[in-house]
């Protein structure tokens, strides 16, 4: 299974790839330094850290990513209610609700979002 933890530095790190990708690492280390306030060094190491994760590939000084930002925070979502509520989608959501409440469109969003679900499973 991947480890598909990161903190929040590791997350904008990840964002500039998903953002600029295919980068070169050249690349990479300028908006480090520029963005981050890294030095080359560290640029490497968190890059390294993440393809060690299955995130992100390193060919030849190109980086592109092995997950998609889409597929990365879905598959992390879904350990997280896997972990945390037993796999249990509406356990999570009764948790999430009962602090935060619902707008009418987000309702109606999930309503559309289990619309879609039910015809394509026919």
């Amino acid at each position: 299974m991947l480890d598909l933890t990161m903190g929040p530095i590791e997350s904008r790190f990840a964002d500039m790839i998903w953002e600029n990708e295919p980068i070169t690492t050249a690349e990479l280390v300028k908006r480090g330094e520029a963005e981050l306030n890294w030095k080359k060094s560290t640029t490497y190491t968190v890059l390294k850290r993440l393809c060690g994760k299955g995130i992100f590939q390193n060919q030849q000084g190109t980086v592109t990513s092995l997950l998609s930002r889409a597929e990365f925070y879905s598959a992390q979502s879904q350990r997280f209610v896997e972990e945390t509520f037993r796999g249990s989608l509406p356990a999570f959501l009764a948790a999430f609700t009962s602090r935060k409440g619902l707008s009418q469109e987000e309702v109606d969003c999930l309503r559309r979002m289990v619309d879609e679900y039910e015809e394509g499973s026919k």
